[in-house]
């Protein structure tokens, strides 16, 4: 992805919906970063709800980074797509050929609580909403039948902040080192 320069987070951000005057406060409380590096642990597959063939998208960036850097099986879920990054689309969660352990959602705020229902359905374990996405109906949809939730968060970005990659595609990790960089040319 030459050439493209990515802001922390930029690339993994949902569709956003503007929250109405007068929204109710956040009061869900997400998993623990140990909780959450345990959700990807247990994981051996994610599917990805509005998953888009178009590499602008953020959920074409997050698809790209599941298949090439880390060990699950990746499905897009996309009824207007047949393939993405060279892999078929599906038009739902339950046209997939597996039960898949992460929903990842890129959708609209309004999609949501319709999302947790049908990952519930299929039997998933996890329901994964990607930055900019927070919606407690659809957490309290998918926490109710026993999933894990997570809100406001890059699969992407937690999964490479746990394995040491968020150098890649370029992420700055912000690591602060003492070590002097050697410079071309110079000794």
């Amino acid at each position: 992805m030459s050439g493209i320069s990515v802001q922390s987070g930029e690339a993994c951000a949902a569709p956003v919906e503007t929250p109405a005057a007068g929204a109710p406060a956040r009061t869900w409380q997400g998993p623990s970063a140990p909780e959450r590096l345990a959700i990807l642990r247990r994981a051996r597959s994610i599917a990805i709800v509005g998953a888009s063939a178009n590499p602008a998208r953020a959920s074409y960036f997050v698809g790209t980074y599941l298949l090439s850097s880390a060990p699950y099986d990746v499905y897009f879920v996309n009824p207007r797509a047949e393939t993405i990054l060279g892999q078929p689309a599906y038009a739902s969660l339950a046209d997939l050929p597996v039960v898949p352990d992460i929903v990842d959602v890129f959708r609209k705020d309004s999609d949501l609580p319709g999302v947790a229902q049908e990952a519930v359905d299929v039997g998933a374990k996890a329901l994964w909403l990607q930055l900019g996405s927070w919606n407690e109906e659809a957490a309290a949809i998918a926490e109710k039948a026993g999933l894990d939730v997570v809100m406001d968060r890059c699969v992407k970005i937690e999964h490479a902040r746990f394995h040491g990659g968020l150098h890649l595609a370029g992420f700055d990790t912000g690591e602060i080192s003492s070590r002097k960089q050697l410079l071309s040319g110079r000794g």
